[in-house]
C-alpha cells in the first residue's frame, strides 16, 4: 500500500510509504538451483586500500579474471596510498614544493577529484588530509584538537592550489592529498572494466563497503543491496540496481568519544576543519559510476539535507537515498520504485525527492 501525501514548507517534494517486496535480506545474492559455465559463482577476497574487498562473479571466466581483478587493484594501492613511502601520492606530498612525475592513473584520479571539488564548490576536498591527520583519524589516535591548530592545518587545504602539468603534480609545501574519497570508486570500476574485457556479464563487487553491480544476476533479476541503519545497524531497507554502484557515507562506523562526551565522526566539513555536523546520518549514492558515487556520497554528506537536494535537482546523473539523525528517510524520484524497507522498519515514511 503506498500512501503519498504533500510535505507543506518542501517545494514538490512528497511522501511514500513503502513496504518490503522480500521478507529476507541478502547482499550478496548468490545464484542457487542452478547449473553450467553461465551459473557458476567464483569468489575472491583481499585487504586492499585499508579495507577488507569481497568479489562475486559468474561465468567460465570470472575465475581468471577476478585473480586480474585482485592484481589490479593492489597495484593502485601501490600507486594512490597517503602512508605507503613508495606510492606516487606520498611522494607528491612530501616533495617539498616540487612537481612529482606521476603515472597516468594517478593523473586521471587526481584530476577527477580536483574537478569533483570544483563541481561541488570545495565539498569535496582532496588536500584536507592535514586536518584529518590533526584529528587522528589516520592515526588511529583520536584526539580533539585545540582551534588554533585546526586554524593552521586548514591555511595548508585547497584543491585550488594543486597543480597538474606534463603528467606531473606540484602542491604547496605542507598540503597533502587524500584520495579516500575517491580511490575505491575508481577501483570499483577498473575491476568491473577488467570483468567486461574477460566477457564476464554477472559479477557483485564488495570494495570495501563500495557495491559494484556489473549487469544483473545471472537468472535476470537485479542485484539486492542492503542499506544499513545509521543508528541499530540494522538492514534499513534494499535497493535493487542492475549496472550500478551504490556507495554510503556516513560517521556511524568511524568515529571518536571525546572527553567532553561528543561524537566526533572522520567526515570534516572542509569550510571548519570540524567532523560534520548538520542532521545528516547517512548518505547512499547510485549511479553508473562507481567513483562518481564515491565522491558524492562524502560531498552530499558535507552538504546537509537541503544543499544536497538542489545539487541534484540542479545535475542529475545519480540518485540518493538520505537518512537524517531525527530519523527521516529520503529518496531521490527514479529509484523510489527500486527502494524498499525491511523488517521493523518497513512501516517508516519515505519522502520522494521530485525534480522541480
Amino acid at each position: 500500500m503506498k500512501n503519498w501525501r504533500l510535505r507543506p514548507g518542501q517545494g514538490r517534494m512528497r511522501s511514500i510509504l513503502l513496504s518490503a517486496a522480500c521478507g529476507t535480506f541478502l547482499c550478496l545474492t548468490a545464484c542457487s538451483g542452478q547449473r553450467g559455465d553461465e551459473m557458476t559463482a567464483y569468489t575472491e577476497s583481499l585487504f586492499a586500500m585499508d579495507t577488507y574487498m569481497t568479489f562475486t562473479a559468474y561465468g567460465a571466466n570470472a575465475e581468471d579474471a577476478l585473480k586480474q581483478v585482485c592484481d589490479r587493484i593492489a597495484e593502485l594501492e601501490g600507486l594512490w596510498s597517503a602512508t605507503d613511502a613508495g606510492s606516487e601520492i606520498y611522494q607528491v606530498n612530501h616533495s617539498g614544493g616540487q612537481p612529482v612525475a606521476v603515472s597516468g592513473e594517478t593523473e586521471e584520479l587526481v584530476s577527477f577529484a580536483l574537478a569533483m571539488a570544483e563541481e561541488t564548490d570545495g565539498a569535496l576536498e582532496p588536500t584536507i588530509y592535514p586536518v584529518l591527520t590533526a584529528w587522528g583519524f589516520t592515526t588511529d589516535e583520536n584526539r580533539v584538537p585545540a582551534g588554533n591548530e585546526i586554524a593552521e592545518r586548514l591555511a595548508t587545504v585547497g584543491y585550488e592550489e594543486v597543480n597538474i602539468e606534463s603528467g606531473a603534480i606540484t602542491l604547496e609545501a605542507g598540503a597533502m592529498l587524500d584520495l579516500g574519497a575517491v580511490g575505491k570508486g575508481y577501483a570499483g570500476d577498473e575491476a568491473v572494466r577488467i570483468l567486461k574485457d574477460n566477457g564476464v556479464s554477472s559479477a557483485l563487487l564488495d570494495v570495501g563497503g563500495n557495491i559494484q553491480a556489473l549487469g544483473t544476476k545471472p537468472d535476470g533479476s537485479r542485484w539486492r543491496v542492503g542499506l544499513k541503519d545509521p543508528f541499530s545497524g540494522g538492514v534499513l531497507g534494499v535497493i535493487r540496481v542492475a549496472d550500478e554502484a551504490v556507495v554510503t557515507s556516513g560517521s556511524y562506523e568511524r568515529y571518536f568519544i571525546g572527553g567532553d562526551g561528543k561524537k566526533y565522526g572522520h567526515i570534516i566539513d572542509p569550510a571548519t576543519g570540524y567532523p560534520v555536523d548538520n542532521g545528516l546520518a547517512s548518505v547512499t549514492v547510485i549511479s553508473g559510476e562507481g567513483k562518481l558515487c564515491d565522491a558524492l556520497s562524502t560531498a552530499l554528506f558535507v552538504m546537509g539535507l537541503e544543499r544536497a537536494e538542489d545539487y541534484w535537482r540542479q545535475r542529475q546523473g545519480f540518485d540518493m537515498i538520505l537518512v537524517t539523525e531525527d530519523g527521516n528517510i529520503y529518496v531521490t524520484e527514479g529509484i523510489k520504485d527500486q527502494f524498499s524497507l525491511q523488517g521493523e522498519y518497513r512501516d517508516m515514511t519515505v519522502n520522494v525527492v521530485e525534480f522541480e
